[in-house]
């Protein structure tokens, strides 16, 4: 005796196995919540939900887009970096070789947090087989995380989030003087503001960055700073910003791309107010490669609450690929 397939009857649960999870708290594939506690349960983002979060905070959080993204398995990662290359000499066809010194290495450990979303919706909203739960449930993870994620890579204390690269020691000496990890800034000449020759000092902050890191390097800094340097012009009257002439391609400042991001601090006296560099090279963010979500519809009746957590590091690897302007005399 054969069963024959009968239709799904109206006001039946929709197809998929995460939207059944979601909506109704179905089975779906089990997986640790964490690495300590495998019996206390969880489940893990589907691919395409957790790639759909991905791709929205590439959008929203701009240091993600330019700095050095490596995925790890743990919260163990680390990273060497030589400081001053392999040391080499010069001898004569017969002459003696004497050893030569060997690179020195500095381990780089980025830190590490549980970056956290806990947005709720209620049953009867879940209910609705008309509602777009998985993207729902993305946007909200994602503009959690976004917001997030942009404040930490930019003046993270490095206390259970990312250090930001504006939280690194600055000084105005130059590369191979200043003590690894230390930021260079060069004063705008003038406390809280631009000096006289704007576009000179904006020059000047490019051609500190030595040539290997200009290639592919760019400018963040937020947006009212961004309204000032806009109204630059030269001697002859031409504006020193050059808006995109193709879509999807970023304006210009002075051949490069320019970042906006909204927690670089504003024009004052000695902010930090812009950054210029090869954030691939200098800036370095560690995260898990998968996003958890734990579906949770008893502590906050009629809502139902979906906990989401990812482990997100980052630091500054190379202090030379990043310099900084500061809005002061010197």
């Amino acid at each position: 005796m054969t069963v024959m397939d009968r239709p799904m009857l109206e006001g039946a649960a929709p197809s998929g196995a995460f939207a059944g999870f979601v909506r109704s708290g179905a089975t779906i594939e089990m997986k640790a919540f964490t690495g300590v506690s495998g019996d206390a349960g969880g489940y893990a983002v589907p691919r395409e939900v957790d790639a759909q979060i991905d791709a929205v905070l590439k959008g929203i959080s701009p240091i993600r887009g330019i700095a050095n993204v490596v995925k790890v398995g743990s919260a163990g990662y680390r990273k060497l970096v030589t400081t001053g290359g392999t040391p080499s000499g010069w001898a004569a066809e017969n002459a003696a070789r004497p050893e030569t010194a060997t690179p020195v290495f500095v381990e780089i450990v980025p830190p590490t947090g549980e970056l956290y979303a806990n947005p709720a919706a209620s049953q009867a909203m879940l209910d609705d087989a008309a509602f777009d739960v998985e993207a729902w449930l993305a946007g909200e993870i994602a503009m959690e995380f976004a917001k997030a994620e942009g404040a930490a890579f930019v003046g993270g204390s490095g206390s259970g989030r990312p250090k930001g690269f504006l939280t690194q020691p600055t000084a105005a000496t130059a590369d191979g003087v200043r003590a690894f990890g230390t930021l260079q800034y060069l004063a705008s000449g003038t406390a809280g503001d631009f000096s006289a020759s704007p576009q000179e000092r904006l020059i000047d902050l490019v051609q500190a960055l030595r040539a290997p890191y200009r290639q592919g390097a760019s400018f963040v800094m937020n947006a009212a700073t961004l309204a000032r340097i806009r109204k630059f012009k030269t001697s002859d009257g031409a504006f020193v910003w050059a808006p995109s002439l193709a879509a999807g391609q970023p304006a210009t400042l002075l051949g490069y791309p320019v970042i906006e991001a909204e927690d670089m601090p504003d024009i004052a006296a000695n902010a930090l107010g812009i950054a210029f560099g090869n954030f691939r090279a200098g800036y370095l963010i560690a995260e898990r490669a998968e996003t958890v979500i734990l579906r949770d519809p008893y502590s906050n009746k009629p809502f139902v609450n979906f906990y989401a957590t990812k482990r997100v590091g980052g630091c500054v690897t190379n202090s030379e690929a990043i310099k900084l302007m500061r809005f002061s005399v010197s």
